[in-house]
């Protein structure tokens, strides 16, 4: 079940990242991550902030990971001015998942990314996700962090396991 729950998520973060179409990089430090995601049936509103400590490395390993999902296929575009959509088709679990989203990169320093994702047939009651989150860069990490480590909204710091 762990191996799902994550390779659902990197399914649907294909969408957020578009990074097969070559966005420029993004400046090294602490970033606060701030969004929501939608679920339906019902409507289920989740809202999220944490902060991310990365690095040209770190973001150069997950954007790996994400494009070596097995049994995904993505088609990643750039639109210029710095926006870009990504159109994806996975099966995971026996689910397909077919999710569409855009990446804007606004700046070195601040993101935004919208996504769409469906799933037939519904995968843990889920039939759709929409998520969308605004990422700004806020600093240096702090002492002991390291790439990949975060900051919960409740200062709890959670460690990075590759």
């Amino acid at each position: 079940m762990k191996r799902a729950a994550i390779t659902v998520s990197a399914a649907t973060l294909l969408l957020t990242l578009a990074s097969a179409a070559d966005p420029p990089p993004l400046q090294e430090g602490l970033w606060e991550i701030r969004g929501q995601s939608i679920d339906n049936p019902g409507g289920k509103r989740t809202e999220f902030i944490y902060r991310l400590c990365r690095n040209h490395a770190y973001d150069k390993a997950m954007d790996a990971l994400v494009k070596n999902v097995k049994d995904c296929a993505t088609a990643f575009d750039s639109l210029g001015d710095g926006r870009f959509t990504s159109e994806s088709r996975c099966t995971i679990d026996g689910t397909v998942i077919v999710s569409k989203g855009t990446y804007t990169h606004l700046s070195s320093t601040s993101t935004r990314t919208e996504s769409h994702a469906l799933y037939t047939p519904a995968y843990n009651g889920k039939t759709e996700e929409t998520v969308i989150q605004d990422q700004t860069y806020v600093g240096a990490c702090p002492a002991g962090m390291q790439p990949g480590d975060r900051i919960t909204v409740e200062g709890k710091l959670q460690r990075y396991r590759k």
